[in-house]
């Protein structure tokens, strides 16, 4: 459904960092300069039909000259995926047109540099570039494209937000850990279990990790309180040295991550005690490939199935005997695994080792499980702003020619 942009959130114990925005930005992109020879007042007045338009006269919201609905776009640049939605309107919701995700591993090597690497880079530029192609394909009426984690923190990530705008058209904006949250929740809170009291909704990212409780009830939550900590599975595994092979070591890397992600989750910890304790139930939804991952280990699902996976309830103790089964393993044998394979082998059990750290401050019996999440936000966000927009230039347009 089109919700309407939720309430700013509350100042978190997360540490900010990097540009904040809460902006909808047009997607910008070049064309091949032609010589116009149309008379060009003419030409911008006449549909697709070859009907001249009133002037003023407001344009159907969501269609084209036409009669096809228009289509929105999302990007989500993070440490590790590139992930592109373009959606039409369809009633209260929206159907998905085109979709594009890899693995371009941004934040490669961040932790230890402070600077993305010249590879990583390159390997994002090239999934900018079939990013760019789709939404020129598609005539993209609104986007909204957006750089997280490992673009605030790196020091030369302006300069690369510049090259992409540059080479691509692609005007990504680096937002702030908060709206990273505000963007998470709304694009998945429709899956949150039914219930009474507050629940936390949270997100396991490449850099970073959002957590966030939320008051369910109305056209979307409300934010009681947040944090975002620089722990996602591509920096809690860089900032952890390599097993050394044995069993042992692979134990006592594992119990470091859990310490590191403890420490950083306590303040938050501390502040939602209260909350877990007096809650009649407490619910629990995450919203990351480590939750979707491990979800279809728990249906042992032979290769991934979103339909499967995409609003799951798991018990929780399933998914911590999956976590502990996972780190005790070698990596070599993790890609063995079904749904696990090459990309994530390195990768999950950093992220086993944070969600077992959200599930002890917040002890839900139960996980549920979202593949859906920052661009679904967006794309939300995109066509309710649209809505509002269109129906003010509406009204505007009726009272100008002596209407309400």
């Amino acid at each position: 459904m089109a919700d309407n942009p939720p309430p700013d959130l509350k100042t978190g114990a997360g540490e900010k960092r990097g540009k904040t925005s809460g902006t909808v930005a047009d997607f910008r992109y070049k064309r091949p300069s032609q010589p116009d020879r149309k008379d060009p007042a003419r030409q911008s007045s006449k549909t697709a039909r070859g009907r001249v338009a009133t002037p003023g006269e407001p344009r159907r919201f969501g269609t084209d000259g036409r009669g096809y609905r228009q289509a929105y776009a999302a990007l989500d640049l993070g440490t590790n995926n590139c992930r592109l939605l373009i959606a039409r309107p369809s009633g209260e919701n929206f159907t998905v047109i085109d979709a594009f995700s890899r693995v371009v591993k941004l934040g490669e090597d961040l932790a230890a540099t402070g600077k993305l690497s010249d590879a990583a880079m390159e390997r994002t530029m090239a999934a900018l570039h079939i990013c760019a192609e789709k939404l020129r394909k598609r005539n993209v009426h609104l986007a909204r494209s957006v750089a997280t984690e490992a673009c605030r923190r790196a020091s030369n990530g302006p300069d690369f937000i510049a090259r992409v705008r540059e080479e691509t058209g692609i005007a990504l904006d680096i937002i702030s850990a908060q709206e990273e949250a505000r963007l998470a929740v709304l694009g998945c809170h429709i899956l949150l279990e039914s219930g009474i009291g507050p629940a936390v909704i949270f997100d396991i990212g490449g850099g970073s990790t959002e957590l966030v409780l939320i008051e369910p009830g109305g056209p979307v939550p409300r934010i009681l309180d947040w944090m975002s900590v620089p722990f996602g599975v591509v920096s809690l595994t860089d900032s952890v040295p390599p097993p050394d092979g044995t069993q042992e070591g692979r134990n006592r890397r594992y119990a470091e991550m859990r310490r590191l992600v403890d420490e950083s989750f306590a303040p938050f910890a501390e502040r939602v005690r209260p909350a877990a304790e007096e809650a009649e139930t407490i619910r629990l939804l995450g919203t990351s490939g480590t939750v979707t991952t491990l979800a279809s280990l728990h249906l042992e699902l032979p290769q991934y199935d979103r339909q499967a996976v995409d609003g799951l309830i798991v018990p929780s103790d399933s998914m911590r005997d999956i976590c502990r089964r996972l780190s005790t393993i070698s990596e070599r044998e993790r890609r063995s695994v079904p749904c696990i394979g090459d990309d994530r082998a390195n990768l999950v059990v950093a992220g086993c080792a944070i969600l077992e750290s959200i599930m002890d401050l917040w002890p839900a019996p139960k996980l549920g499980v979202a593949d859906r999440g920052i661009r679904e936000g967006i794309l939300r966000s995109l066509i309710a702003a649209d809505v509002q927009g269109e129906e003010g230039r509406a009204s505007l347009a009726r009272q100008r020619g002596g209407g309400l």
